[in-house]
């Protein structure tokens, strides 16, 4: 797969090492932002890379050769600066055009990029900065997020005194009205580049030299930067996009992820980019004012492939297959989707009512430390099987352990390990190589652990069932969230399923349910008793759940997975305390407490 790509100088060899320690295209250099963009430029200059939208209306797009001119140039001004090779630059932005040329231009002159989630806290924006001591950062003013500002920009004012390395912050102007008071050390965007002269050649990287870093959220421990070579990215999300996507230089591909998280670099960043097709990067929420402006998006620009989320798909569901019919949809023809397991009622929903046969949907499976979505169906190969991910893609080697470190027969749960390195795969954590070990390669030896479970199916496909911690063991049976989930979204009324495992005197642990109802759909005396009843059913009376909550929504993050640690806490205190950074809308949990309240 590397030899489809352009290098600078060829490799001596495919792989030195192992799990652990480990080296891809031995000797081998290359650079990430001439095969996403400069390549692309000489072969179809005026062909659209990116096409920027923005929840109120605002639209730009960029050609592949303006893109490189632009990128060069940025790369050339953060040269300037006194950025060389291995120093890092922090990326304080939504999606944003501007956000690919900041980070390809760190990949062209072989500086650290960080992309730093646009919806952090200034105490976790402080976290990354203070560990990563980054010499430039680049913002923006304001943002928009449901038809609110969100001012960047203050937010990194309040703990930029803290972060000493910084030499140069860079603005860009979103909110023409008003001029901000520049400090000595900041300069707009716009003025940034126009005194800069000349451009960046893209430099030769060395195959396993770090790319960038990108943290974890880390709900309930210190988060961890995890470090990815740029060069053994570029491979694997290239190989990703080709057989997960089947994308190619004739392909519209929209990503609904933010920029903050990886699915965004992989697929769009640098996967789509170094397929040569047209990219969409949208700024804001994707159902503002309501779903139709979703819709309206995907007939606009013929939109012919998605990535997005499962909790995304339920939401189009909750609304109805009516809002989607008024909708010129025909040029769609695959949903790909990563990040939480897809229950099987959704599947069918969107297969049958949205793309009525014709749209092929394809669940993948990957985490910020795999680099890919490395187990998927092979597009236009192997047909998906609703609710699984599909089969390991070339070159994954994976098994299912049960907690003594021995594979596990098919049908049986255990957890999911990765048996050899592939290019993608993190190589460590920033500044902490022992923490790197201890989680992931001390678990289960010569394994990397994913701390997933997981089932294989008789067909060999992957069903990934959640975290480790997400299987509940009652009354000495393993009960899989997902299974219990899958159960309850059986249901018509349930548009939404959430199971957390709470602490039980007698059996150790039990269940609670929370549900939210489709759109218009009056609260049955007796669902509580159905959800139930569905679920002995179909898994057994030892899985019935002691309490069913009805809400009137979920609480989710910015990427649309169901915070299901915040409603394990409700369930617990009736509170939350924990922390609430990237949560979508913190005011949920009050509505949550206040329902419950006055069931």
């Amino acid at each position: 797969m590397a030899s489809e790509l352009d290098g600078f100088k060829k490799w001596d060899k495919d792989l030195e090492g192992d799990l652990g320690k480990f080296e891809f295209f031995v000797n081998g250099y290359s650079n990430v932002s001439f095969n996403c963009i400069d390549r692309h430029a000489m072969k179809t200059p005026q062909k659209t890379a990116i096409i920027w939208l923005s929840e109120d209306g605002l639209r730009q797009s960029i050609t592949y050769r303006d893109l490189m001119l632009q990128t060069a140039k940025f790369a050339k001004g953060l040269a300037d600066e006194g950025v060389k090779m291995g120093d890092v630059v922090t990326i304080f932005l939504p999606n944003r055009i501007e956000a690919f040329i900041a980070a390809h231009a760190c990949f062209r002159i072989g500086a650290i990029y960080n992309i730093i989630f646009s919806g952090f806290s200034a105490k976790a924006l402080l976290d990354r900065m203070k560990e990563t001591n980054p010499k430039v950062v680049i913002t923006t003013d304001s943002s928009l997020r449901r038809g609110r500002k969100i001012n960047l920009k203050e937010t990194l004012d309040s703990i930029i005194s803290e972060v000493p390395s910084v030499k140069k912050v860079i603005i860009i102007k979103r909110d023409g009205k008003h001029d901000l008071n520049l400090g000595e050390r900041e300069v707009y965007y716009d003025d940034f580049m126009s005194g800069i002269t000349g451009y960046a050649e893209p430099v030769p990287i060395e195959a396993n030299a770090p790319g960038f870093v990108i943290y974890t959220s880390g709900t309930t421990a210190k988060p961890k930067g995890v470090v990815h070579s740029g060069i053994g990215f570029l491979v694997g999300s290239y190989h990703n996009v080709k057989y997960a996507l089947d994308l190619g230089p004739e392909d519209i591909f929209w990503c609904t992820a933010d920029v903050g998280w990886l699915t965004f670099p992989i697929f769009e960043l640098v996967g789509g980019l170094a397929h040569g097709a047209t990219v969409i990067a949208y700024e804001g929420a994707l159902d503002y004012p309501d779903i139709r402006h979703f819709y309206s998006i995907i007939q606009d620009f013929k939109v012919t492939k998605l990535f997005t989320a499962p909790t995304f798909l339920r939401m189009l569901a909750r609304n109805g297959s009516d809002v989607a019919s008024g909708y010129d949809l025909s040029s769609l023809r695959l949903i790909s989707l990563v990040g939480e397991p897809l229950d099987v009622k959704t599947w069918k929903w969107v297969y049958n009512d949205l793309g009525h046969g014709r749209i092929e949907i394809n669940n993948t499976y990957g985490q910020t430390e795999t680099g890919s979505a490395w187990t998927s169906s092979l597009v236009g190969v192997t047909g998906a099987r609703p609710g699984s991910c599909g089969l390991p893609l070339p070159g994954h080697s994976f098994d299912i352990l049960d907690e003594g470190g021995q594979p596990v027969e098919n049908g049986r749960i255990g957890t999911l390990v990765l048996r050899k390195p592939f290019p993608s795969l993190a190589r460590g954590i920033w500044k902490d190589p022992q923490r790197y070990f201890k989680e992931y390669l001390s678990v289960f030896p010569g394994n990397y652990c994913t701390y997933d479970s997981a089932v294989r199916d008789r067909y060999g496909h992957i069903w990934v069932l959640g975290r480790t911690d997400d299987v509940i063991n009652v009354s000495g049976h393993r009960i899989s969230t997902m299974e219990m989930e899958d159960a309850i979204m059986s249901i018509p009324e349930v548009s939404e399923a959430a199971v957390v495992g709470v602490d039980h005197a007698i059996k150790g642990m039990s269940t609670a349910v929370f549900v939210t109802l489709g759109n218009g759909i009056d609260l049955p005396a007796d669902l509580g008793k159905r959800i139930q009843d569905e679920i002995a059913r179909r898994i057994g009376n030892y899985a019935k759940p002691e309490s069913v909550y009805v809400i009137p929504e979920m609480p989710k993050t910015r990427s649309g997975k169901i915070m299901r640690r915040l409603l394990r806490e409700i369930v617990i205190s009736n509170k939350v305390s924990g922390d609430l950074t990237g949560l979508e809308d913190p005011g949920v949990i009050s509505r949550i407490l206040q329902e419950m309240k006055q069931a």
